[in-house]
């Protein structure tokens, strides 16, 4: 691993990868919505090269937060099993399932992307909670982008059961779709050396130095920023990667757009 993570460095010198990509070349994306259509309240799979992620959805009835008596949430879960990783590791999520379950919520949760208040059902006492459970099937890198991915597009073309004071949550209807208001798309950057590479490889991410995660919506607007490696990013670095973060987040809104029909 130390060779490879020497020679990629060498090579992100000379603006080359491994794999013979440009810079800000992403790997083929293939979106699948609906792809769990029995148990799952909406449900996709997204692969990025060989990258495959399932976001499945799961609505339950709870009290809501005390402070927002009158909205229901989201909470974001995510798995990082040995079968996907012999790095991960097996039992509760660790660190790395921690860090992506919650860089995932804060694109979709500052986004305002659901309109909470309509998951409210009696405010103070019940509200809905969509839980959104991130599956990873093999990981070859950039996680964070297409578990992003996985999740918006699950949620669009997800569903909320039928609810009724007696019996509570039907969750063989389809009541109504998801309250959606906005449709956030996240893109991660990541420095190695001085270079900038997006879409990054398993092998590429051991040789990383830093890297940031954009979200934005629809409209252009960054909705929420997230830093990560062991480095420093300069205020041009940090530009630059917002920079670069509009135009790839339009192709994979364009993707996303073919799949979900929206």
């Amino acid at each position: 691993m130390q060779i490879n993570t020497r020679t990629i460095k060498e090579m992100a010198e000379d603006g080359e990868r491994l794999d013979g990509r440009d810079m800000d070349e992403y790997r083929d994306i293939e979106l699948e919505t609906d792809y769990i259509p029995t148990t799952a309240q909406g449900s996709a799979k997204v692969s990025i090269g060989d990258t495959q992620v399932i976001a499945g959805l799961s609505v339950e009835v709870e009290e809501p937060f005390p402070d927002q008596p009158n909205k229901g949430s989201i909470a974001v879960n995510a798995e990082l099993a040995p079968m996907a990783d012999r790095e991960f590791e097996a039992g509760p999520p660790g660190e790395k399932g921690t860090e992506l379950a919650r860089v995932v919520d804060r694109g979709i949760r500052e986004s305002e992307a659901v309109d909470f208040e309509e998951l409210c059902i009696t405010p103070g006492e019940e509200v809905m909670t969509i839980f959104i459970d991130l599956h990873i099937l093999n990981n070859d890198g950039n996680l964070l982008d297409a578990s992003a991915l996985a999740a918006i597009a699950a949620l669009q073309t997800g569903y909320l059961p039928d609810y009724n004071e007696e019996e509570g949550l039907d969750h063989d209807s389809e009541g109504r779709d998801i309250p959606m208001t906005k449709e956030p798309v996240m893109v991660t950057g990541r420095k190695i050396d001085d270079q900038l590479l997006w879409d990054t490889t398993s092998d590429e991410e051991e040789a990383q130095a830093a890297r940031l995660s954009v979200t934005t919506t629809a409209e252009d607007k960054i909705v929420s920023m997230q830093k990560g490696g062991r480095e420093e990013l300069t205020h041009d670095e940090i530009r630059e990667i917002m920079d670069q973060a509009e135009s790839q987040t339009r192709k994979i809104r364009e993707i996303l757009h073919e799949e979900t029909g929206e």
